[in-house]
């Protein structure tokens, strides 16, 4: 139950809503407790007609007012059952709501490292199955715990009270019960949590073989993919078997205890009437039923055994990740504003998941309005200094300066929404074209975002759809070429008018007259704006106000494509190169 009190800060928030479900649940269990009583009341109401001792008039009368004062009861107990459940039920719901979204916003604050060790379909599994698993224990479970506690008390008063040797014998069998069910509880606990760990590496396994079903088919391993993911179910299958196989000792048990105490109420009770230890038969009846209105709840003691163990191991799960400190914090609570006079001062920086070192000893200045090419071999580390302005990752060594403080110093949201990102790899998400452009700003008008997209060459392509803008992209916007989703990028970074421009190899996937009138449109664009343009092609850099050239995590060239075409060096040769290649395609 320790992983569990990470909940008790929600039960608190909805503590109204509890303590007056609680209410209605003892008064519900009152009331329904009546019958017992009142089908007592009928037997020994007949038991005097028989002796002789009432007319059958008065007879009709009595049981007439019994069965009113049965149904009654039966009547007010639904009705306060039906708001028991509303009001706790009503609770875990929101519970899953508030639990989900510290998960989602947990997940937004925790840096790239974090992603890059864990597996997506493992993060959704966490947010969805976990948090339905909890769900079970902040509603079903609490609102049966207090309904079969409430029975239980009220009952055990009633049938003590009535015949205090009868009652022992009925619940002698539920001691036994207890060990049992604490047992199976233990192991319920261990093999929930195997479970829960396969269903995230089958949602993980799954995730992955819709994302990447264009390799799969192109490379024609749909049988090995099918074989892989037909194994792990297989497995998956065995401890999903393995986990029911114990929780289905639960209802044997409950039967047989039912079984055994109902046998005990007739043979006990039957031996007190002969011996005229008890008044009426209506008591063995009266015991029959409470034993028999006991058999649900006893039946949930193992029921919910089991969902508060399951409970367990998936917030044990959640809590792994809502410990977890986020690398990259917001120190700074007051509003910055960020103008764009960026300084890199001897910056080291490696990758903790492979322990690459990308960046070392970098330094270089961009004053605001100006712009820097960054060139350079793959890996080279010109993706990473775009990552570091943004405050992706922290660097190990050296400092940065934005405005002349240090990028740590500056208001994490202020410095994001500053920054206008184009990354390598464009990543749109499943909405309409217009949406996924107006992410850069939202309140983006129609004339705004054509244009963008006129500006990024992409408004073009975009009316040619049938839909226009409104067509809606596929996962990842595979409806476009690598061209039309670098475009869009780069309308979306654009619209959003920011200090700083970063365009990460962003026209790789365009051609070198396309890319021309994108260059020209965005020296229009960003003038007056802080850009860096990273990219393999001189065309993109030549321009520049300043240009590196990035190996092995070094500047190994600076200066303008003036000065750097005409000293023997990387620039020199691929610029040479991008001429031969451009004269021989004229030809």
């Amino acid at each position: 139950m320790k992983e569990l009190q990470h909940l008790n800060k929600y039960f608190l928030k909805y503590k109204k809503q509890l303590l007056l479900g609680t209410v209605i649940t003892i008064i519900a269990r009152i009331f329904l407790l009546f019958t017992p009583r009142y089908v007592r009341e009928i037997f020994v109401v007949i038991e005097k007609y028989l002796r002789g001792g009432v007319s059958e008039q008065v007879v009709k009368a009595e049981l007439t007012e019994v069965i009113i004062y049965i149904i009654g009861a039966s009547l007010i107990a639904a009705i306060f059952t039906f708001f028991m459940r509303q009001y706790i039920i009503n609770v875990s719901r929101y519970v899953e709501f508030d639990l989900k979204n510290e998960i989602y916003n947990q997940y937004q604050k925790l840096s790239l490292n974090f992603y890059k060790k864990n597996r997506t379909g493992d993060l959704m599994n966490r947010i969805s199955e976990d948090v339905s698993n909890v769900r079970m224990y902040a509603g079903p479970a609490i609102m049966y715990s207090i309904n079969t506690i409430t029975l239980f008390v009220i009952a055990l008063i009633y049938m003590f009270n009535e015949a205090p040797k009868l009652a022992l014998y009925t619940v002698l069998p539920l001691p036994i019960l207890s060990i049992v069910i604490y047992k199976l509880s233990k192991e319920i606990h261990i093999r929930s949590t195997i479970v829960q760990q396969f269903l995230s590496k089958l949602s993980s396994s799954t995730q992955e073989s819709f994302s990447g079903i264009s390799i799969i088919k192109a490379y024609g391993i749909e049988p090995q993919t099918s074989a892989n993911f037909k194994s792990l179910a297989t497995e998956s299958k065995e401890k999903q078997i393995s986990l029911a196989k114990v929780q289905a000792w639960f209802f044997p048990m409950m039967i047989l205890l039912i079984g055994t105490s109902n046998l005990l109420v007739i043979y006990v009770g039957g031996m007190q009437y002969i011996n005229g230890e008890i008044e009426s038969l209506g008591t063995i009846a009266e015991f029959i039923i409470y034993v028999n209105m006991l058999t649900w709840p006893v039946a949930t003691v193992g029921w919910v055994t089991s969902i508060i163990q399951q409970a367990e191991a998936s917030q044990k799960r959640i809590n792994e990740f809502l410990k977890l400190e986020p690398e990259i914090k917001n120190t700074v609570e007051t509003p910055t504003k960020i103008t764009g006079d960026i300084v890199f001062n001897n910056v080291t920086f490696t990758y903790d998941d492979t322990n690459i070192q990308a960046l070392n000893d970098v330094s270089f200045h961009i004053k605001e309005g100006e712009t820097l090419a960054i060139l350079g071999k793959t890996g080279s580390g010109k993706s990473t200094i775009l990552d570091l302005i943004g405050r992706l990752y922290d660097i190990d060594g050296g400092s940065i300066l934005i405005n002349g403080i240090s990028i740590k110093d500056h208001n994490l949201t202020d410095l994001r929404k500053s920054i206008g990102y184009v990354p390598q790899d464009a990543f749109l998400f499943s909405d309409t074209i217009k949406n996924n452009i107006k992410f850069g700003d939202q309140e983006a008008t129609d004339e705004e975002v054509f244009e963008a997209a006129k500006n990024a060459q992409v408004h073009k392509n975009i009316i040619k759809f049938n839909h226009g803008y409104d067509t809606i992209l596929g996962e990842r916007g595979i409806t476009l070429s690598g061209g039309q989703k670098q475009r869009v990028s780069i309308a979306r970074a654009i619209i959003k008018s920011p200090e700083i421009l970063l365009f990460d190899d962003c026209l790789s996937a365009v051609d070198t007259e396309t890319e021309e009138k994108i260059l020209k449109n965005l020296t229009k664009i960003t003038k007056g704006k802080t850009s860096i343009i990273v990219g393999h092609r001189v065309s993109s850099a030549k321009n520049a106000h300043k240009i590196i050239v990035l190996d092995n995590g070094k500047i190994v060239q600076e200066g303008t494509h003036e000065t750097l075409i005409n000293v023997d060096g990387y620039y020199q040769h691929l610029y040479l190169k991008q001429l031969s290649e451009s004269s021989s395609t004229k030809d």
